[in-house]
């Protein structure tokens, strides 16, 4: 089913077309980058908003990837397309690693592999879970800071389903840290909120009381604990004031209509880059992550890519 790109062009923005969009639901699950991009929680309980919720790790965060059937499955089949023109690479960090359900994967392709969290117990599960890699460094940190690691020493930045619910001061934070730690060429994928698109919208001037009705009733959808301060938008631009270029964005649905959550690709850039930031608006991604389940649940015949 072809991807109708919604997104206006301006100076600032560049479009994708259904051409540039993984084709996952004609049954081949393709893996290209959907990026051009060169080959060479509320959840955990991370972040200062949350300091307060106590979550139970019992499945080590393997219930979020249900959507898609496992954590491998939804790597295979929608992470890894998404950023193998990264990969493999020198020193990767990862920001909010929770248990380790994407460490355990980031770990095949890199020469060392940094990680942070500001749950202490997340990081004491992964220092175990992890032990016998000794090219790993695991870190607690302030939920903002990355004074931990030296300047210029990071190739690769990744962040999936943790950032989506910190507020705009947190990622601002992560990003002006990345504009001096990441190497000039060095990459970032952050997975974070586009709530604020909406922020305008009809269903933001119900009264709270009506809005949560709707919710339950199932006529509005819900906001996923996605933080309402951010968004696409707003990511390019501080990206910009942190020296770094904002080079593609996808922004998709989360089991709703609305597109309120966003993948975006940045890179450190030693040159004042004005390119365009090339953009894809994915309605269908939920439909993606149902074929990957079926696809992975189907049999070794029908396996994902790795």
């Amino acid at each position: 089913m072809p991807l109708t790109p919604r997104c206006p062009i301006d100076q600032n923005k560049a479009v994708g077309d259904a051409a540039s969009v993984p084709n996952y639901l004609d049954g081949k699950l393709s893996a290209s980058p959907i990026f051009p991009i060169s080959t060479s929680m509320a959840q955990s309980g991370r972040g200062p908003e949350f300091s307060n919720v106590k979550y139970d790790w019992k499945d080590a965060g393997e219930e979020w990837s249900g959507s898609w059937g496992t954590s491998a499955a939804q790597w295979s089949g929608a992470i890894f397309p998404r950023i193998r023109g990264c990969l493999p690479t020198g020193t990767i960090l990862e920001i909010g690693s929770g248990f380790g359900r994407w460490t355990n994967y980031l770990k095949d392709y890199c020469e060392h592999l940094w990680i942070v969290d500001p749950a202490a117990e997340c990081i004491e599960a992964c220092r175990r879970r992890f032990a016998a890699h000794p090219r790993m460094r695991c870190y607690v940190n302030d939920g903002r800071s990355l004074s931990m690691f030296p300047d210029e020493s990071i190739d690769f930045v990744f962040s999936f389903d943790s950032l989506v619910h910190v507020k705009r001061e947190i990622i601002e934070a992560y990003l002006s840290e990345l504009g001096a730690k990441l190497r000039i060429g060095g990459r970032g994928f952050i997975h974070h909120s586009n709530l604020g698109e909406y922020a305008h919208s009809l269903r933001e001037r119900l009264p709270p009381r009506v809005r949560k009705l709707l919710i339950k009733a199932k006529i509005l959808d819900w906001e996923h604990l996605r933080d309402p301060s951010m968004s696409a938008d707003l990511f390019r631009a501080l990206c910009a004031q942190h020296g770094l270029h904002c080079l593609s964005q996808e922004l998709v649905n989360w089991r709703g209509r609305r597109l309120i959550d966003c993948f975006s690709l940045f890179a450190r850039s030693d040159s004042d880059d004005r390119s365009s930031t090339y953009i894809i608006r994915n309605p269908n991604f939920m439909r993606e992550a149902a074929l990957i389940r079926r696809r992975s649940q189907s049999g070794p015949e029908n396996s994902l890519p790795n």
